[in-house]
């Protein structure tokens, strides 16, 4: 069976050499192709794809919100965000909302095929410059909700950092990722950070968090 691809990107030419980049795969099948967010939802349901390849800036509605439909409608589509360097302001949104990684536009043709396949098989897209940016969010949160995790739980800095990307929503791969940790040390962390806050789970924890920020 192939792996059934949508493209949604508003520059004809970018898209058409995507789509020739990916029908070069015997296991990929490209079925359909998007100019903006409305034509992606519309083809979302005529053409059920198995992987959404998201472009984040487009007219009338944009990659960001269209991948929030998207995952509201069909949570088992992957989408993966098409993206330049230059699109840091919106990397966060995407993850909240639902992607399962980044891609940028200059990548190679054999990393564009290993990507739509891996995202298939449910794993996070995060390329390392991409995964930089993202930690570099995670550090620019204020000093204040630093200040205030430590003094409720005793946190070290590690702890905060990793502590502020589970209440903004990061999953434990992409926090792995973006830190650069293994799974197993991003869950040990994860755990202890449960312990500190006598939380069963991550909802209890997100909750407690937010008492604690905007208290």
């Amino acid at each position: 069976m192939k792996i059934r691809v949508l493209l949604a990107d508003d520059q004809a030419i970018l898209a058409d050499g995507i789509k020739s980049v990916l029908s070069t795969c015997p296991e990929i099948e490209v079925v359909g192709t998007a100019s903006d967010g409305f034509e992606a939802l519309k083809l979302l349901e005529k053409t059920s794809p198995d992987v959404v390849l998201m472009d984040i800036r487009m007219p009338n509605m944009n990659g960001v919100i269209a991948t929030q439909e998207i995952k509201r409608r069909s949570p088992d589509t992957k989408v993966v965000i098409l993206t330049t360097f230059d699109d840091s302001d919106y990397i966060l949104n995407a993850i909240n909302n639902g992607a399962s990684g980044y891609l940028l536009k200059d990548t190679s043709a054999s990393a564009l095929i290993d990507a739509v396949k891996n995202a298939y098989a449910g794993d996070t897209i995060l390329p390392a410059k991409i995964a930089r940016r993202i930690a570099d969010a995670a550090r620019l949160v204020s000093n204040d909700r630093e200040i205030k995790m430590k003094r409720a739980y005793g946190f070290s800095d590690r702890e905060v950092e990793i502590a502020l990307m589970l209440y903004e929503g990061f999953t434990n791969k992409q926090i792995a990722s973006a830190l650069k940790l293994s799974d197993g040390t991003a869950r040990n962390y994860i755990s202890a950070i449960y312990v500190k806050m006598d939380s069963a789970n991550r909802a209890d924890a997100v909750e407690k968090m937010k008492a604690v920020i905007n208290g």
